[in-house]
C-alpha cells in the first residue's frame, strides 16, 4: 500500500470546503467563513463547528499547535468531522501533544463516522500501522470518545444550539429568505446583510444542514494524492456506547476577534 503523507491531506481536505461548495450540483448556501457580514453578525456564535475549526485552521497556520488542537477537539465537539481528522492527524504527527498513535486512530475513527472516503483511507492506514496491543487499547479507550464526540450525542447537542439561534435571529418569520435584511453595527455607522445569506435554511434546519455537509466531504475535491491498493472499509471497531449529549464542553480559551 502507498502511504498518504496524512497531514497533508487533511489539510487539503479543510481547504478543500469552499472549493466543493461551489461545484455543488445544486446551488450550496455561500460558505460563512468567506462572508465577513455572516460573522460580524454573529454566525458563527450558533455554528460552533464553523467557528472553532476557523481559529484552529488560523491557530494552526500559525504554529500555535496547542490552542489549534483544543479549537478542533472544540468544533469536534459540535459533530465537526473535518475538526476530529484534524485532532487525529495532530495526535499522528505529535503537534501540541505527545505523539498517540491510539488516539490518532480515535480520532480518525470518528471523522470517518459518517462513511466520508478521505476519513475512511486514513483511518484505515492508521489501524495497520498499530500494533495488536495498540488495537486492543484503541478499541477499549474509543468508546468514552464516542460517547461524548460521536453523532449520537454531538448531533443531538447541535440541533438544540440551531433551533436556539434560529429562535433568536431578527427579522420576520413571514419574510423567511425572501429579502429580510438584517442591519450590523459597526465603526462605519451599520451595514446591511440580505436575509437570503443568513436564513438559508440549510444552515438552520438540522437535516438539511447535515445532507449539505455530506455533500461537501462524502467525495470531497483534494487534488492529486497517490492512494495503493486498499482493503474495503467496514464500520468502526469500536463497540456503540451510550451517548452523553449533555457532557461539558472542552474548554478554550477566550478568542480574539479574526484576523481578516
Amino acid at each position: 500500500m502507498t502511504m498518504i503523507r496524512p497531514l497533508l491531506l487533511a489539510a487539503a481536505l479543510l481547504a478543500a470546503l469552499p472549493l466543493s461548495a461551489a461545484r455543488a450540483a445544486d446551488t450550496p448556501p455561500p460558505d460563512p467563513e468567506s462572508q465577513p457580514l455572516l460573522i460580524t453578525a454573529g454566525f458563527l456564535d450558533h455554528h460552533q463547528d464553523l467557528k472553532y475549526r476557523k481559529f484552529g485552521m488560523e491557530a494552526y497556520k500559525q504554529g500555535r499547535y496547542e490552542d489549534a488542537l483544543r479549537f478542533f477537539r472544540r468544533a469536534g465537539f459540535f459533530a465537526d468531522k473535518p475538526s476530529q481528522g484534524m485532532v487525529a492527524e495532530m495526535y499522528w504527527k505529535g503537534q501540541g501533544t505527545p505523539r498517540d498513535p491510539v488516539q490518532a486512530y480515535i480520532w480518525m475513527d470518528l471523522a470517518a463516522e459518517r462513511g466520508y472516503r478521505g476519513f475512511l483511507l486514513l483511518r484505515e492506514q492508521y489501524w495497520n500501522a498499530l500494533s495488536p496491543g495498540e488495537r486492543e487499547r484503541a478499541i477499549a479507550e474509543g468508546q468514552a470518545a464516542y460517547a461524548r464526540f460521536g453523532d449520537a450525542a454531538a448531533k443531538p447537542r447541535y440541533e438544540h444550539q440551531l433551533r436556539i439561534g434560529r429562535s433568536q435571529m431578527t427579522g420576520s418569520r413571514t419574510g423567511f429568505n425572501r429579502g429580510v435584511q438584517i442591519e450590523i453595527p459597526g465603526p462605519e455607522g451599520g451595514q446591511m446583510i440580505e436575509g437570503s445569506k443568513f436564513y438559508d435554511e440549510r444552515y438552520w434546519d438540522a437535516k438539511k444542514y447535515w445532507a449539505w455537509q455530506d455533500k461537501l466531504w462524502m467525495k470531497p475535491k483534494i487534488g492529486r494524492v497517490t492512494i495503493g491498493e486498499i482493503e474495503e472499509t467496514g464500520p468502526s471497531r469500536i463497540p456503540e456506547t451510550a451517548p452523553e449529549v449533555d457532557a461539558p464542553a472542552p474548554a478554550v480559551d477566550d478568542v480574539p476577534a479574526p484576523t481578516p
